[in-house]
């Protein structure tokens, strides 16, 4: 199957804001006709996109294997390579989170609030899609169809910016939507990837206000900061996950042994992993946690208290509580009870994903609602911080900020509101 890849051709600003502006006059025309299409002809498209990532898997495979090839010869880090690659199980959990967004009620359309007024003025809040999204993001290929997919259910045409390492992954997970799109009746600019990887069409898509209504950034501290700095839209943010797990004394033991391992050490390059481990200095089986990642093969780095437990157990800077490892490293320190977990967490946290393990039940409603993260977990993994594990069917990504969506952003996130008011003929006097 011949597919088009994005260039790599340097851009001047100019091509650059002519490439973004013929992309966002169409995805523009095209948000018109999505917005009103209905919500079965939607979900057809997405379970046509489904079909043809299974009945294409061998060239999607083929051309991830061209990405990673790239990686390998560019030293690309474990845990970066780890997000680019696709497996076939992996590819299938595309097809079924397609399938899974093409079941979710629709939003748009639905009534958020209804009142009457005394003068008889019937007022409504109705969900209505935000219009065109840009998606700028980073190795990840799911994110081609996850964010397609979500942008389209909820009635948005989308722009979507990949980055180099995985161009020809995700412009074989295009082809496969764009066509499902298409067999369904709707416009194929319902859903666009940007052709080229250089760096000046991402400030084109910054600029593009009036044909672009929000920016989503996806990656690294360094692309979010360069969204946040240069954007003229509004942005929502996905930052980095700095996520904490705290051992409460009351724990149980084992629970928090198997939870603690799981959080940092069953995919270590996601957003929901754990990274940095706070123990209560009155549990006591703190030797036992530490000696559990240590065996399980995470590198532990800590103060001078916790390299106490296990000689194994390295130093760790001032900078290790501000680090997302995205590898098996993590930072472990003792804190005085939940309060000093709060404390350490309001100091060092980026917001996105905290977990407390305890029995008492009081001392894990007190962090859950102290806590001020998007997602705060009593007894279970960080790993969980995914919109699918929250039945979402998929994520667009976890925002941490504190305006218009918060944690996972999937259908809901993605739309806005609009007031219908409905009269009899009043007029104001």
């Amino acid at each position: 199957m011949d597919i088009p890849l994005p260039q790599t051709g340097a851009l001047t600003e100019e091509a650059a804001d002519t490439l973004i502006g013929a992309m966002g006059r169409r995805a523009r025309a095209a948000a018109t006709i999505l917005a009103a299409a209905p919500t079965e002809q939607k979900g057809e498209a997405l379970r046509h996109a489904a079909r043809l990532l299974r009945e294409r898997s061998e060239a999607i495979l083929a051309a991830n294997g061209e990405d990673l090839a790239r990686a390998d010869a560019n030293g690309m880090a474990a845990a970066m390579k780890d997000r680019l690659t696709l497996t076939p199980a992996r590819l299938e959990g595309i097809a079924e989170a397609l399938e899974a967004v093409a079941g979710l009620d629709d939003p748009v359309g639905q009534v958020i609030d209804r009142r009457e007024r005394p003068n008889g003025l019937e007022l409504r809040r109705v969900r209505v899609p935000l219009g065109v999204v840009g998606i700028i993001y980073e190795s990840r290929p799911n994110v081609t169809a996850d964010a397609g997919a979500l942008a389209l259910m909820a009635g948005n045409a989308a722009i979507l910016r990949g980055g180099s390492e995985a161009r020809a992954s995700n412009a074989a997970i295009h082809a496969a939507l764009a066509d499902g799109i298409a067999a369904a009746g709707l416009p194929v600019d319902v859903v666009q990837l940007v052709p080229t990887s250089d760096r000046a069409a991402v400030g084109a898509l910054l600029r593009a206000q009036g044909l672009v209504d929000i920016i989503i950034p996806r990656g690294g501290k360094g692309l979010v900061a360069r969204v946040q700095a240069e954007a003229r839209v509004p942005v929502l943010a996905h930052l980095d996950g700095i996520n904490h797990s705290f051992v409460h004394a009351s724990a149980d033991p084992a629970m928090a042994e198997a939870i603690a391992v799981n959080a940092k050490l069953r995919r270590t390059g996601v957003c929901g992993a754990t990274e940095t481990l706070l123990i209560d200095r009155a549990y006591p089986e703190a030797a036992g946690l530490v000696r559990a990642l240590l065996d399980a093969g995470c590198a532990l780095r800590g103060d001078a208290e916790t390299q106490a437990l296990d000689p194994r157990i390295t130093p760790a800077s001032n900078e290790d509580w501000d680090t997302e490892y995205l590898d098996a490293i993590c930072s472990v320190g003792f804190v005085d009870g939940v309060e000093g977990a709060c404390r350490h967490i309001a100091a060092h946290a980026s917001h996105h994903t905290d977990a407390i393990i305890a029995e008492d039940s009081d001392v894990a409603e007190h962090f859950l609602n102290a806590v001020d993260s998007a997602i705060v977990m009593w007894n279970a993994s960080t790993q969980f911080a995914d919109g699918g594990e929250f039945g979402l069917g998929a994520e667009i990504g976890i925002s941490t900020g504190r305006l218009h969506a918060r944690g996972p952003v999937a259908l809901e996130g993605l739309t806005t509101y609009k007031w219908q008011v409905r009269g009899t003929g009043q007029t104001r006097p």
